[in-house]
Parts: structure tokens; C-alpha cells; sequence
């Protein structure tokens, strides 16, 4: 069965950093397309960033481009965000989603994001 696992959340002051990382399993991860997102508490799942499977091609929300880099891993299973410059409007829960064209798709659990100022 397909799972994917975040971690890397945790408390950091404004102006921090932190690494993310999803780890699928029970899916051949190198065809799939993978996203991250992100919930802030009273607001809707917010597109963050993506990364295409066939060339690497990524792509960030317009909030977070220039601080956060997506990247992926296919030889660990295992894609990254690499959050610079943390500001406390980044606290959310932050989610991966996997996308294989429009027939699969999984998400993770979540991990926790929480910028103080």
C-alpha cells in the first residue's frame, strides 16, 4: 500500500530554517509528480511547490518563491523543501501529495510548522 511519511517539522524563530522531507513507499516514486501544501489553521490547503518527475521542472506559490526550494531524491524515495527565511505567516501543517497523471494520487499525514516571531 502506498504511504508517504513527512518529517522535518518543528518550532523555529523567524528568520530560521528547516528541511522537510517526504518518504514514499509502496509506489515507484521516480513516476510519480510531487507536491508540497500547506493548512494554516482557518484557511484553506495552500499550493507551495511542485516538482515534475520527467525533468525536474519545478514551480512555487507566489508567497514562498525565492525562500523555498523543492527537490527530490528518486534513488532514497524521497522529496525535500528547504524553507529559508521562515516568517510566522509560514506556520501550518505541511503536506506532500504525490501525482501519477490523473489516476493516482496520495497525500501524507502532515507535519507541523510553527515560525515565532
Amino acid at each position: 500500500q502506498a504511504q508517504l511519511v513527512e518529517s522535518g517539522g518543528g518550532l523555529v524563530q523567524a528568520g530560521g530554517s528547516l528541511r522537510l522531507a517526504c518518504v514514499a513507499s509502496g509506489l515507484t516514486f521516480s513516476s510519480y509528480d510531487m507536491r508540497w501544501y500547506r493548512q494554516a489553521p482557518g484557511k484553506e490547503r495552500e499550493f507551495v511547490a511542485s516538482i515534475r518527475r520527467s525533468d525536474g521542472a519545478t514551480l512555487y506559490g507566489n508567497s514562498v518563491k525565492g525562500r523555498f526550494t523543492i527537490s527530490r531524491d528518486n534513488a532514497k524515495n524521497t522529496a525535500y523543501l528547504d524553507m529559508n527565511t521562515l516568517k510566522p505567516e509560514d506556520t501550518a501543517i505541511y503536506y506532500c501529495y504525490a501525482e501519477l497523471g490523473s489516476r493516482y494520487s496520495y497525500w501524507g499525514q502532515g507535519t507541523q510548522v510553527t515560525v515565532s516571531s
